[in-house]
């Protein structure tokens, strides 16, 4: 275990405390999640999931925000517009949207989504797919690949992680946790049916590595791969079955008290 800062008697029964009180439907307001909320069929919360979360860095509101203006770009329709667009329907500009990600990494990401729902099924059957990889995070750096596999601005690439280069792909992660784990709080959507919730991995960021290290959960000053295969083996021994569950713990701890 890493350097333990504060000390927690029991510290499984803390976080599963604090889990239970953060998983809950008052969480989604202010969360990027409330995005794909805003829709019912399974693929439009898909997509709209994926793309929300590729921009979620930096204030959350801020996030919404940017997220609202591209489903208004998709005319609220986000699986159909990416399946049936035509070349007028998209602007070619290099306008901003979020921070770094513009209109031309937008643009690419719609022909690219549809291109996997096209020829691979979507993006639930690359990474459940075991020969892309032995586990989540190898299939997410495959999705990567397949993902560019067309031709492409190379300034893209750097919106979608590879955690074999070293990512922590706390976005892709975060993306994973709403869709597999279980809607029964209200919270995630647990539409996808190929893989297990226990497969997941944190989505480790600055402020979750910040408290798993006061915690005593990480050792080292990164927040990369390597540090979320050190996080993931500890969650797992508190809950095997469940282990992101403990993504409400850490960022309610750190958002909400301030820890």
């Amino acid at each position: 275990m890493g350097k333990l800062k504060i000390k927690i008697p029991n510290l499984k029964e803390f976080l599963d405390e604090k889990a239970l009180k953060y998983e809950c439907p008052s969480f989604i307001k202010d969360d990027p999640i409330l995005i794909p909320h805003q829709f019912t069929n399974q693929r439009d919360i898909e997509i709209s999931a994926f793309i929300t979360s590729i921009i979620s860095w930096g204030n959350r509101k801020s996030i919404i925000k940017s997220s609202r203006n591209i489903m208004a770009y998709m005319d609220y329709s986000p699986y159909d517009f990416i399946m049936n667009h035509g070349k007028e329907d998209l602007r070619d500009t290099n306008e901003s949207i979020h921070r770094t990600f513009n209109m031309i990494d937008l643009n690419y990401f719609i022909l690219s989504l549809r291109h996997i729902y096209e020829n691979f099924g979507g993006i639930e059957d690359i990474i459940s797919d075991k020969k892309n990889g032995s586990n989540i995070q190898e299939r997410i750096s495959s999705f990567k690949k397949i993902f560019f596999s067309l031709e492409h601005p190379q300034r893209s690439k750097k919106h979608l992680p590879s955690p074999i280069d070293g990512s922590s792909a706390k976005r892709f992660n975060m993306f994973l946790r709403w869709m597999v784990r279980s809607n029964k709080k209200g919270v995630d959507f647990g539409i996808w049916k190929k893989i297990r919730k226990s497969e997941l991995s944190i989505p480790l960021d600055v402020h979750t590595g910040r408290i798993a290290r006061d915690l005593g959960l990480l050792s080292r000053s990164q927040n990369d791969s390597k540090s979320v295969k050190e996080i993931d083996v500890k969650l797992r021994e508190m809950d095997p079955l469940d282990p992101v569950k403990y993504d409400y713990a850490l960022f309610g701890l750190g958002v909400y008290e301030k820890f």
